[in-house]
């Protein structure tokens, strides 16, 4: 790792611990009288996500080249961004590297496994960044709060999370956890929104709107996680939301940081010649070409 992005990497390791303040806004008037930042320009983000972007793949090949085995794992709110946030890091690297795993509600089969088990055969392999959009977090969070498991479960959870995830690290696994936080008045706006826009009411559920009416209740669940599953291994990284675009760059920046990965050299590459069309000729075949309306 080089010198600059070691520095940059202690100065980021501060996770969240049982003597720190609760958890809160990201600004408070307190710490700045003008506020948080004005919501970033697109310009501004395009900019620096392309840079972004960059050392991704930097990071994907030097994964590839050391057999490194990374999971990142995304929870938080409803309409906290996670699935926007996992979009932005995912778009200029190889799906082949990068997986990303959304799974749907358990079967019948699975219900009776042990619960971390549908989750282990997704785990990385060397050579691999698997993504959880949601994880085996679900049952400290929407299941036990919407009532889908008992406390008894939830506790016998929380008290064995911790000791999976060192596996995970004893087997060379780089587990990151974030916990994306949006504000009420902030996920309000876009639940409204995804009612008003076509594009996005696939994203809003039944459940969705019966966990909108439980914020205290999901607060309290998060809480008692953290408290739980906390650990020197496995931390917490909390990343406030209600500016998208900050709070992407801000993800991405930090992954970098978490990842000991050294840009490789790249070998000189230059297109070799076409081939003479020799006695080619494009033939007469009846085609089925597709409407252009634009």
């Amino acid at each position: 790792m080089s010198k600059a992005k070691d520095e940059k990497k202690k100065k980021s390791e501060k996770s969240w611990h049982r003597d720190e303040p609760a958890l809160g806004p990201a600004v408070t008037s307190d710490q700045d009288p003008a506020g948080p930042p004005p919501k970033m320009k697109n310009k501004e983000y395009q900019h620096e996500l392309r840079r972004l972007h960059g050392e991704l793949v930097a990071m994907q090949e030097w994964v590839k080249a050391t057999g490194a085995k990374i999971c990142i794992v995304f929870e938080g709110r409803d309409t906290a961004g996670k699935g926007g946030t996992i979009k932005a890091i995912t778009e200029r690297v190889s799906p082949r590297v990068f997986r990303v795993v959304a799974l749907p509600a358990p079967t019948e089969r699975e219900k009776s496994q042990m619960y971390v088990q549908r989750y282990l055969r997704h785990f990385p392999a060397a050579g691999e960044v698997v993504i959880f959009d949601r994880s085996w977090y679900n049952r400290a969070g929407v299941e036990r709060v919407m009532g889908f498991c008992t406390e008894d479960e939830v506790t016998r959870f929380l008290g064995g999370a911790p000791a999976v995830e060192k596996a995970m690290a004893d087997a060379g696994i780089l587990l990151i956890k974030y916990w994306l936080e949006v504000s009420p008045e902030e996920q309000t706006r876009r639940l409204n929104n995804r009612i008003d826009d076509p594009r996005k009411t696939w994203k809003l559920s039944d459940l969705d709107l019966l966990s909108y009416s439980r914020w205290f209740d999901y607060s309290r669940a998060r809480d008692e996680m953290f408290a739980a599953t906390d650990t020197s291994w496995a931390p917490w990284w909390i990343a406030h939301s209600d500016d998208k675009k900050r709070a992407r760059l801000n993800i991405i920046s930090h992954l970098l940081d978490q990842v000991p990965y050294e840009p490789l050299e790249r070998p000189a590459v230059s297109l070799p010649e076409r081939q003479a069309a020799g006695d080619y000729r494009e033939r007469d075949i009846p085609v089925r070409l597709i409407p252009t309306p634009y």
